[in-house]
């Protein structure tokens, strides 16, 4: 890569470019960390440890057993289960077999299921207990032929597992009786226990997951990424925060689901290759159970989102305690934007400091990051990492190279970039041309390299003709006293055309006028932005990493308004 601007302004120790990259897989990564200490810990849950002896010889097992079910190179198998041991055994497993993960989220309605199923063609899925009648019962309407169920108990400690079988198993949904042919997890590794399958190469040009995204237009698709993808990214994002991390004793929350890529191409590949224990959290939006985790194991590193920020800064243990946080060195934001309101609620309560971060999923975690240490620009992701290039085009055409300070589509180019969309050329060509990813995303750079994110290219809101950003007023709006979270999106308006509409939610026993709070935006941006409609709430849809779904409230706005 020639001389960036960006390139002055990394921390001390962080290399311009890290190529040329080992050509490895994670197999290969589990391997030398089994020949360099067999009996460290891989992964920490619920007060039981895994090493990474065990993770290797219970993957290994796994893999027996899928390759004895007549698992193939190049198959899918699809796992629909949350942060726990069997995700990251069932993960190594499918892969030494030489297949494909495809991680979905458990959470996903019939219809979104079905459609997932059809789009991987995924034949095997490995589901946890609670989710087994549900996926059951999608099989007339999928190519799935063969379920594999593991209950969440199965790794948890002794008395903790007791405990769960008398009081929490079958009023939680996790006691279930598998119908004729299903098969369990632990009944696979237990029958396969010391085998390992045999005569399979996989090397680090083939595909390892599948990872849906929407893509530009929103429809679920599978990006596919490369195990050397994995490597690269895990590579990139450990040595940029190594500036602040020293040797191996530092403990990764794994607090994001795994079927997202912020933490199966970030937080995972990280933790792993630099031989950092994976603390997991199943559930994430469990913030006592995450609390508890910090607590006992106290972790270094935090990685998040916006809203999981906003609803620490706010929980009542951490306001009547901070200490609980006071073993976290470095936290992370990525996925969607972090507002200054909320950066500087939580950045108090910790004393230390937030580093973002920005990425999509066909970038398979191509990452633009602040710096540890050096400077940080309010209203900036960062600067790029390195071997990841970043360029502003014009939005419309996207053939115009933009000066900085221009607002235009951001496009990147790094190795780890997905092969592109499986089985759907015409989408894949519209976001891959000539080795560069086309986001979506709008921004700018300025003459330091430092990328500003503007807003999503769809999520452009023109009232009477003018052109609203969401994210800005989302920034003015949460810059108010009162205002715990907003979302802005446009909604139909008969004057307008389109109209620009907030969800606002309050903290706790506040209150606000809608009037109040447009004066409050009135001092802030020019009249065209300030919320033509705003909505109070006592919360806002949200993905399941806690992204706002401004899709959600505008389709809920209209059912609404629908004179029907």
């Amino acid at each position: 890569m020639t001389e960036r601007p960006w390139f002055s302004h990394y921390d001390k120790g962080v290399p311009c470019s890290l190529k040329p990259y080992p050509e490895k897989t994670l197999i290969d990564v589990l391997r030398d960390a089994v020949r360099k200490g067999p009996d460290r810990p891989a992964l920490l849950f619920k007060g039981a440890k895994i090493t990474y002896v065990d993770l290797d010889r219970q993957s290994d097992a796994f893999a027996s057993a899928l390759v004895s079910m007549g698992v193939k190179k190049g198959d899918r198998v699809a796992l629909l289960l949350p942060n726990s041991p069997q995700m990251l055994i069932a993960e190594f497993g499918v892969w030494k077999a030489g297949a494909i993960v495809v991680p979905l989220n458990p959470l996903y309605t019939e219809h979104e299921l079905v459609h997932a199923f059809v789009e991987c063609g995924a034949e095997i899925a490995v589901v946890l207990t609670p989710f087994y009648q549900k996926v059951r019962e999608l099989r007339s309407r999928t190519p799935l032929k063969q379920l594999i169920t593991t209950n969440i108990k199965e790794y948890l400690p002794p008395v903790k597992r007791v405990l769960f079988t008398l009081f929490r198993e079958s009023k939680d949904g996790h006691r279930v009786r598998t119908g004729s042919g299903d098969l369990t997890m632990q009944g696979l590794i237990a029958a396969h226990l010391g085998q390992a399958p045999v005569g399979i190469s996989v090397t680090h040009k083939d595909p390892a997951v599948f990872m849906f995204s929407g893509g530009t237009t929103g429809k679920p698709k599978c990006a596919i990424g490369r195990h050397h993808s994995l490597i690269i990214s895990g590579l990139q994002i450990g040595t940029w925060f190594g500036v602040i991390l020293d040797g191996s004793a530092n403990i990764v929350i794994l607090n994001l689901p795994l079927f997202h890529v912020y933490a199966q191409l970030g937080i995972m590949t990280a933790g792993l290759q630099w031989n950092y224990p994976l603390a997991l959290v199943p559930n994430p939006r469990d913030l006592d159970d995450l609390i508890d985790t910090i607590r006992t194991l106290r972790p270094t590193v935090l990685p998040g989102v916006p809203t999981l920020f906003n609803a620490l800064a706010v929980h009542p243990r951490l306001q009547r305690d901070p200490s609980l946080l006071k073993s976290v060195r470095l936290v992370v934001s990525g996925a969607s934007s972090l507002h200054l309101d909320t950066r500087q609620r939580f950045e108090q309560l910790i004393g230390g400091r937030i580093v973002e971060a920005y990425a999509l999923t066909e970038s398979m975690i191509a990452s633009v990051c602040t710096p540890v240490h050096g400077i940080r620009k309010t209203g900036s992701v960062g600067v790029p990492a390195p071997d990841v290039d970043i360029r502003i085009v014009d939005h419309e055409e996207g053939l115009r190279e933009l000066h900085s300070g221009e607002i235009g589509e951001i496009v990147m180019q790094a190795p780890q970039l997905m092969e592109g969309y499986w089985n759907n050329p015409d989408e894949s060509a519209g976001m891959l041309r000539d080795g560069w990813l086309y986001t979506g995303d709008l921004g700018y750079l300025d003459e330091d390299g430092y990328l500003f994110i503007v807003d999503r290219k769809k999520d452009l809101i023109k009232p009477s003709g003018f052109q609203v950003w969401p994210r800005e007023v989302e920034e003015v709006i949460t810059m108010h006293p009162s205002v715990l979270e907003a979302g802005v999106a446009g909604v139909p308006d008969a004057s307008q055309g389109e109209a620009v509409k907030a969800w606002v939610v309050l903290h706790e026993g506040s209150s606000l006028a809608v009037e109040e709070l447009k004066s409050h935006c009135r001092k802030e941006l020019a009249a065209y932005k300030v919320p033509k409609h705003i909505e109070f709430r006592s919360s806002l849809p949200k993905s399941t990493i806690g992204k706002v779904l401004r899709r959600a409230l505008v389709e809920e706005h209209i059912a609404a308004n629908d004179p029907r």
